[in-house]
């Protein structure tokens, strides 16, 4: 221990606090920043369309092609057990009615989206788009299951 504060002398406590320490950067590194951004931005790319409606059903499978969203959209969507939706929220028997009838139309209504389950009665389906046509909504494009390959 004597030998060690003799050999170090006045010069050692500066040495060895200066190797320990790391000399302060004058320059920010953003490389963290921009790989934490690439990951928000794929999750973002990845939960996006999972967000458009929040009614899990059951849709039936079609060959046909995706249509484009639509700024102005309503989705009216049908569960298994025939309870209509208007966008997210629960609407009451008859209610679906007078919800639309209270939807700006302009010049161009908005597009209207229809998802039912597969297992409902297609009579069922057919009632809903009645209350639509009668609400002044004439064209429906009814939402399936992405592009199924014939076999």
């Amino acid at each position: 221990m004597a030998m060690n504060l003799a050999s170090g002398g006045g010069g050692g406590r500066s040495r060895r606090r200066g190797r320990g320490r790391a000399a302060p950067m004058s320059e920010i590194n953003i490389t963290p920043l921009v790989d934490v951004m690439l990951v928000l931005l794929i999750i973002f790319m990845v939960t996006a369309p999972m967000l458009t409606a929040g009614v899990p059903i059951d849709l039936p499978d079609s060959k046909a092609e995706a249509l484009k969203e639509d700024v102005r959209q309503i989705t009216v969507s049908m569960d298994g057990e025939g309870r209509v939706f208007l966008d997210d929220q629960e609407l009451a028997p008859g209610e679906l009615g007078d919800r639309l009838a209270n939807v700006p139309k302009g010049d161009h209504p908005p597009l209207v989206t229809l998802r039912a389950d597969r297992g409902l009665d297609y009579g069922r389906v057919v009632e809903v788009m009645g209350e639509l046509n009668a609400a002044g909504f004439k064209s429906i494009s009814l939402v399936t299951n992405g592009s199924v390959q014939a076999p």
